[in-house]
């Protein structure tokens, strides 16, 4: 039995649950109260975050890694890029450029409040930064690194959510049209609304 414990509107859960459903993962999906985590998923892994995997006795606590198990599992589109070393390499640069520095951009943006020692213009200009690495990425094709989705798509893609959704009307307004929509179109892909049903 494959179960994955996630939190819908958690972008590491997102990104986990559009490469189980990529996949075709067959996998059973509890929802977690962030308030009353419960008891089976923190004696599988103490860090108490979402989302956990468990399968076959294995626990895979991390997002990427279970995305990678995923794909593992199956890539019928090739997100893996595994005939171009150097596509594989950009993934790699990608996520961890999103993880490390823009997810810290986008909390500062996100709960300004908290962060009163700058203007949430501020913050948000720190982010621009990734998002003007990726438009530029965008030029000439779809998709960030290939014709076709990537990982970098995928895992990057919830936290570029996140970001717009702070300020839909900003976002909107803003010269990153590739970006706009590179973003509206995994919104609206079966891929997407299918991991966000409630």
């Amino acid at each position: 039995m494959t179960t994955l414990y996630s939190f819908r509107r958690c972008p590491y859960a997102m990104r986990a649950r559009m490469a189980l459903r990529y996949s075709d993962v067959a996998v059973n999906i509890v929802e977690v109260s962030l308030k009353a985590k419960p008891a089976e998923m923190l004696a599988l892994s103490s860090k108490g975050t979402v989302p956990v995997l468990s399968v076959d006795g294995q626990v895979i606590d991390e997002s990427l890694a279970i995305m990678h198990w995923a794909l593992a599992q199956n890539d019928p589109q090739d997100w893996l890029l595994k005939d171009d070393p150097a596509g594989q390499a950009q993934i790699t640069e990608l996520i961890e450029e999103n993880d490390q520095v823009f997810k810290v951009h986008l909390n500062h943006y996100k709960y300004a409040e908290r962060y009163p020692e700058q203007p949430m213009a501020f913050y948000r200009s720190e982010g621009e930064v990734f998002l003007r690495r990726l438009e530029a990425l965008l030029e000439g094709r779809d998709y960030l690194l290939a014709a076709h989705p990537s990982l970098a798509d995928a895992a990057l893609m919830p936290f570029v959510r996140q970001f717009a959704h702070v300020d839909r009307e900003w976002f909107g307004q803003t010269p990153y049209v590739r970006l706009q929509a590179w973003l509206q179109r995994f919104l609206e892909s079966d891929l997407f609304t299918s991991i966000m049903k409630k």
